[in-house]
């Protein structure tokens, strides 16, 4: 079975009657090649299917043009968002980018980061994973020398660009805004505080709890990966409690959504018996009945702010203490589930 060959700058150079190295130069928009070359390069480059090495091409030029790009996962409308402005972004200034997913397993990151760093990728823009507490992954890129962006979720000992909300403060407005419609048992569902985002988020809750003389029961607070059905399982054990909760903090919307699924099927009355919020402004929560309160987390302004971290620092490299925290304020959704006042 024959295999069909592949292009190269050669075959495009033998078309043209071009240099090899002219051929490159026109595929890489040298400003020394007149545009009149780089449209018929560009066009012969078309007609033979010309695919770029990339590899090839970085290891040549120390260039890739390529930025690797680690999300937890694809299906949330907030990691979806931040994506398409990082590419937008860095589009405009030629790169284009490589998008990786960990599925929040600190395996898979690691694999991740192994892989794109073969690929020899100009940058790394990376929100860590929720099972990730070794940094010496992350460390593996600094050493390289390879600009390092987190966002969302990241480490600040790693001494590096960071673009993100104050998670901490955010669960404090979450908490306010329960009080403020008389709830006074407030149960949260949070993620592993391993992670930063998470940790911030139920350290916030509880001393939102505490500053206002509420008390803390660690029965009505859960840790888990925040998905539907955890959602579903902790509402359903929360139901149990024989002084169960009149609100419920979810930090993740999908968890919301199981425990609106429970409380809906359960015939709770939402939010008279139990006020309900949620995190992320997941597109679906304004289409529920009721529709969920929730955090715009202002994605797309993230996900350009990290695309503008990384170009950054491709022209000023970090020097110790140089590092930039780019904090982005939140905005409380307050929708039916949580609004007592509204029903």
């Amino acid at each position: 079975m024959s295999t069909k060959k592949k292009i190269t700058i050669k075959d495009i150079a033998n078309v043209l009657g071009l240099s090899t190295s002219a051929i490159s130069k026109a595929l890489n928009d040298d400003s020394r090649i007149s545009e009149k070359t780089k449209k018929a390069v560009r066009q012969v480059a078309e007609n033979l299917n010309y695919q770029p090495n990339h590899l090839a091409s970085a290891l040549r030029s120390g260039k890739s043009r390529l930025v690797g790009v680690i999300i937890p996962r694809n299906n949330s409308n907030f990691f979806s968002s931040v994506l398409e402005n990082i590419e937008e972004v860095l589009n405009e200034k030629g790169y284009n980018i490589i998008i990786t997913q960990s599925n929040e397993s600190f395996e898979k990151e690691c694999k991740c980061i192994e892989s794109l760093l073969f690929t020899q990728v100009d940058g790394i823009i990376a929100s860590m994973a929720n099972e990730t507490t070794d940094l010496s992954y992350y460390e593996k890129i600094k050493a390289k020398g390879i600009p390092l962006v987190l966002f969302d979720r990241g480490e600040m000992a790693l001494e590096v660009d960071y673009v993100g909300i104050d998670d901490y403060e955010t669960s404090f407005k979450i908490v306010d805004h329960l009080l403020a419609q008389g709830c006074t048992r407030i149960a949260h569902m949070g993620g592993y505080d391993d992670t930063r985002v998470y940790g911030n988020r139920i350290k916030g809750y509880k001393d939102a709890l505490k500053e206002r003389g509420m008390p803390i029961d660690e029965r009505i607070i859960s840790k888990n990966k925040l998905r539907i059905d955890d959602g579903r399982k902790v509402m359903e054990a929360l139901l149990e409690l024989p002084n169960r909760p009149d609100a419920v903090y979810a930090a993740s919307d999908f968890a919301a959504l199981g425990a609106l699924q429970i409380l809906n099927e359960r015939g709770v009355k939402v939010p008279e018996e139990i006020a309900l919020v949620g995190f992320s402004n997941e597109p679906f929560t304004s289409f529920l009945s009721p529709a969920i309160s929730t955090v715009n987390q202002n994605s797309a302004q993230i996900g350009k702010l990290a695309a503008e971290a990384f170009l950054n620092r491709v022209d000023a490299p970090v020097e110790k203490g140089e590092v930039k925290k780019i904090i982005i304020e939140t905005e409380l959704l307050v929708r039916a589930s949580s609004d007592k006042k509204i029903r």
